[in-house]
C-alpha cells in the first residue's frame, strides 16, 4: 500500500512507496537539489557545545602523558 506525501523540496504530492524510485522526493531533480543542500552545508544541526569526552583520546582511552 502506498501513501501520498508532499515532496520536501517543491511540496507537490508524490507517492511514498516502492514504485517511486526517488521517494520521499517527487523527482530526481528534487532529490539532487536536496543532496546539493547537504553538500553545501545548507542543513546544519546546532552545536550544543563540547562533548563530555573531548578530553579523552580516540576510543575513550586517555592520552599518554609526556614523560620528561
Amino acid at each position: 500500500m502506498s501513501t501520498t506525501v508532499s515532496c520536501p523540496i517543491c511540496r507537490r504530492p508524490t507517492v511514498y512507496g516502492p514504485e517511486n524510485e526517488w521517494r520521499p522526493f517527487c523527482s530526481q531533480r528534487c532529490k539532487l537539489i536536496d543532496l546539493g543542500a547537504w553538500a553545501s552545508d545548507a542543513y546544519r544541526i546546532e552545536d550544543s557545545g563540547p562533548a563530555d569526552d573531548e578530553d579523552e583520546g580516540v576510543g575513550g582511552a586517555e592520552r599518554p602523558q609526556d614523560e620528561r
